[in-house]
């Protein structure tokens, strides 16, 4: 069954009791070093199945108005080579939906790392990291066609946003298909409840 890609944003009210996964043995991480820029299109280009073709500018886009933040924020999980299979960002939007939050940004793991428990230990590391940074919640953007990253997001209690009718019926599309029940409210405040 094709699942269709709308995009919706999923939030944590607070990054108190953050579930603490350890990385698989012969894993470890680091942070963003110069030239990384090259290794996180190559993992995410690998990565990304729904954006295609993936385009070249998307890291000069998210990250180079403020590249002086990535090596306390962008986190590369590293084979027992010492090779990067995954990144993600402990961001931040200083004004989403009216607040300063931190942000989960562009989770991924090269398909032949996938189903191994990095993306648990990965997203242990960058929630930890907002919350060393100060950031008192975070949110992220995905879409419904990424359903084992909205059951990952869900199991670090992450919670859909429902601001619109048009929020409402993405979700109610994939409801079932989560391992978690979903809070389905339209939230006058901007979030999910």
């Amino acid at each position: 069954m094709e699942i269709e890609n709308i995009g919706v944003t999923m939030a944590r009210e607070d990054l108190e009791n953050l579930p603490d996964f350890p990385l698989p043995p012969g894993f470890s991480a680091r942070w963003h070093r110069p030239g990384d820029e090259v290794l996180w299109r190559k993992i995410v280009g690998s990565a990304e199945k729904l954006i295609t073709p993936f385009p070249a500018d998307v890291f000069q886009k998210e990250f180079a108005p403020r590249a002086d933040a990535l090596p306390q924020r962008q986190c590369y999980l590293c084979d027992a080579r010492g090779e990067g299979i995954a990144t993600a960002t402990a961001w931040f939007d200083d004004n989403h939906r009216g607040k300063p939050y931190g942000r989960i940004h562009w989770v991924a793991v090269v398909p032949e790392m996938q189903g191994r428990g990095l993306s648990k230990g990965l997203m242990s590391i960058v929630c930890q990291r907002l919350r060393d940074l100060g950031h008192e919640r975070a949110y992220l953007a995905t879409s419904t066609a990424r359903i084992p990253a909205l059951n990952l997001y869900l199991r670090f209690g992450f919670a859909p946003e429902i601001a619109s009718k048009e929020d409402l019926e993405a979700w109610r599309k994939v409801e079932g298909l989560l391992k978690m029940p979903l809070d389905l409210r339209i939230d006058s405040q901007g979030g999910g409840e």
